[in-house]
């Protein structure tokens, strides 16, 4: 799965490999976790791409009240073109999340769970495929979400974890933005595994457990250590919160 990951690039920077302008303004951040606002590329209603802020969490339209939906920050690209909350943003919202790096942990025979950072060996920004939907509720509330698709991990990461986001080529981004032009078959074949080699990984701090932990010590290399046993465990999926559904 994916349930942390770092973003750091400037305005500037989204503007030119992503060809969107008017980036909604978004600090570097190196811990961001579910429920927390991210920024995705999507195409707009010109067909333009464009950068929107959404809720880590994908709640799709039909939903009577995202306060008994479950958290679903992930979306398996094997199956998602078959489930029920992912089906129409296959074929008519999908989106980008970009990324500098995400964390993934790996459970050590003694059961330690140990986080890794996780980017590409080129020091690229990564292009995570995603979804997204946007929920209107009776009183005219509206709450902009989206979810990050995962693939099977490729040979550089297995040994951390068995999946991993999937990775767009920057070939691949007009045809997975085009909802209008590409359909869903023709868009999916560009969800796969990331090439072995492109890859790398390093352990970092157990301080990346703790959602409430921000700075750029976070992604930075350190020898294996064992978390505290009072610190957070990020797999662990809690109960959406009504106050879990602001973006800000």
């Amino acid at each position: 799965m994916c349930g942390r990951y770092a973003f750091t690039l400037p305005s500037e920077a989204m503007e030119t490999l992503f060809g969107v302008r008017n980036v909604p303004e978004y600090p570097p951040r190196y811990n961001i976790a579910p429920t927390q606002p991210i920024l995705s590329v999507m195409r707009d209603e010109s067909g333009a791409r464009a950068a929107k802020l959404a809720r880590w969490g994908l709640v799709p339209a039909w939903v009577k009240d995202p306060r008994e939906f479950p958290l679903i920050i992930n979306a398996r690209a094997e199956s998602m073109a078959q489930k029920p909350a992912f089906r129409d943003s296959v074929k008519h919202h999908r989106c980008v999340v970009p990324a500098s790096g995400y964390y993934e942990w790996h459970r050590a025979p003694d059961g330690t769970k140990i986080p890794h950072y996780i980017a590409l060996a080129s020091g690229e920004p990564l292009p995570m495929a995603g979804l997204y939907a946007t929920w209107m509720g009776p009183n005219g509330e509206e709450i902009d979400s989206a979810a990050v698709i995962t693939v099977p991990a490729n040979p550089d990461l297995v040994h951390i974890h068995d999946r991993m986001p999937a990775i767009l080529d920057r070939a691949d981004l007009d045809a997975w933005l085009d909802v209008r032009g590409t359909d869903a078959g023709t868009a999916l074949a560009a969800i796969r595994s990331a090439p072995q080699g492109t890859m790398t990984a390093h352990p970092v701090s157990s301080r990346v457990n703790s959602a409430r932990n921000e700075g750029e010590d976070l992604i930075a290399p350190v020898a294996v250590e064992k978390p505290s046993p009072d610190s957070d465990k990020a797999e662990d999926v809690k109960p959406v919160k009504p106050s879990q559904l602001d973006l800000f």
